[in-house]
């Protein structure tokens, strides 16, 4: 059968534009977000229940208590260590969180396969995220997915749980590409006058827009996309990272946003201007203008050094209307929380004596 030639260029045309589309769906990465322990499941929970999921990423919770595992939101619910913890948690020893996840890690990997990005979210200190998060890490490793570590610190008072997150950011590094660190006596300084339930989930929010905005710009249409291979190249192999997020409105809205995301890094850093790279990501509402975005990417560049690798990204949020947000996230930094030493239980009883 013969056609003329419009037909035939309509044709091909179309023909053309599958194999695109066709091509453009194969190399979409493929997203996996575990929630370890009960920070990480709340995160995930949190971002699923609250912000509707995240476009192109799998929710994945998984935690010893089951009990607390019954009221997350996520796509998938893991129950680690049935037979090790019995649905009762790891009672705060992290080698009972490393024992469960091992008992578990089977279902943990059937969950990820194919995956190019794999975030493990958790909080540090306890014993099911402490443990579970770095074995969960290390048997996905092989996988060759860009791992990407999103935790939180506890509190300096809490000197248990504050060594403990020391001993297991200590290992979880050596397993990520990269860990990005919020560290909650950092953030009290940034949401210390809200009500205190407020303020505890101002660290999910923060956990929860940094893996869903980065995530979307990569996966989804956005304003300024995110490629995979920038990420990448940023944040492979590159050990702590630290973030910082800062928001505005009015007049000079865009300058207020990024210096409030420079200033409150929440992260205690040695050099900020020693970071290996950067990624910027910036939010706004519809009235946001791409001036405005090469603005907030000139403003962060110029405190770095002219070597650093920088990834921007940025996307409209209908929610938020007249405001805009700026995320910064500085990747290859040393931070003075693995450098100070831990502090031993006796000597704190000697300066009590």
């Amino acid at each position: 059968m013969s056609y003329d030639s419009d037909t035939q260029s309509k044709m091909d045309e179309m023909l053309e534009n599958e194999k695109i589309e066709a091509i453009m769906r194969q190399a979409r990465p493929q997203v996996s977000v575990i929630g370890v322990g009960g920070a990480g499941c709340n995160i995930v929970s949190w971002v699923k229940e609250k912000k509707g999921g995240v476009a192109g990423a799998r929710l994945i919770a998984a935690n010893t208590d089951a009990t607390h595992l019954s009221i997350i939101h996520a796509d998938r619910r893991i129950l680690l260590g049935e037979h090790v913890c019995k649905g009762m948690g790891a009672g705060g020893y992290p080698e009972r969180g490393e024992e469960a996840a091992r008992e578990s890690i089977e279902q943990v990997r059937k969950d990820v396969t194919g995956s190019n990005i794999i975030y493990v979210a958790t909080g540090l200190g306890g014993g099911t995220g402490t443990g579970a998060s770095t074995v969960i890490a290390n048997a996905l490793k092989p996988s060759g997915a860009l791992m990407i570590g999103v935790v939180t610190l506890p509190f300096a008072v809490e000197r248990f749980r504050y060594n403990n997150a020391k001993n297991g950011l200590t290992r979880l590094k050596t397993e990520c590409d990269t860990v990005v660190v919020i560290d909650n006596n950092r953030l009290a300084k940034v949401a210390g006058d809200l009500p205190l339930k407020e303020a505890l989930g101002v660290a999910n929010e923060l956990v929860g827009e940094f893996v869903k905005g980065i995530t979307e710009t990569i996966t989804s249409a956005s304003l300024i996309n995110i490629d995979f291979a920038d990420l990448r190249a940023i944040m492979e192999r590159k050990g702590i990272a630290a973030i910082g997020v800062g928001e505005a409105e009015g007049d000079d809205r865009i300058e207020r946003a990024v210096q409030t995301a420079l200033d409150a890094q929440l992260l205690d850093i040695k050099d900020s201007t020693k970071a290996f790279g950067v990624l910027i990501h910036v939010v706004g509402g519809e009235d946001i203008t791409l001036d405005e975005v090469t603005q907030a990417g000139e403003m962060i560049t110029r405190s770095l050094p002219p070597k650093a690798r920088v990834v921007w990204g940025a996307k409209v949020d209908p929610s938020l209307g007249g405001k805009v947000r700026v995320m910064v996230v500085l990747t290859g930094i040393e931070s003075t929380f693995l450098s100070n030493q831990p502090t031993r239980l006796g000597a704190l009883l000697k300066v009590k004596q």
